[in-house]
């Protein structure tokens, strides 16, 4: 079984054909400028990996290969609103006693 990917970066290269696969390949990372087995290695990113790709490269990529933000992550980000924080923060001292 193939190990999941933080992002989908290969499965969108793989639905290219052979030509602009190629293409995509070369012109990819000249156009992030970045290095070649830079942007391999994005594409083999592990899920639970540390490492990760910069937040403006991730909104380049999604556009190259014309998704909406977001979609290029394999993985749910959850988050919460800062009123929420600051809620959660208010009642874990006021449990706490401070």
């Amino acid at each position: 079984m193939e190990e999941l990917r933080k992002y989908k970066i290969e499965e969108e290269m793989n639905k290219l054909n052979l030509k602009n696969y190629k293409a995509a390949s070369r012109l990819i990372p000249k156009y992030l400028n970045i290095a070649f087995n830079t942007f391999h290695n994005y594409r083999k990113l592990p899920l639970d990996g540390k490492a990760d790709i910069p937040y403006a490269t991730v909104i380049l990529l999604e556009g190259i290969f014309g998704m909406e933000r977001g979609q290029l992550a394999n993985y749910p980000i959850e988050s919460k609103s800062l009123a929420t924080l600051i809620e959660e923060e208010v009642v874990e001292a006021e449990n706490a006693g401070i």
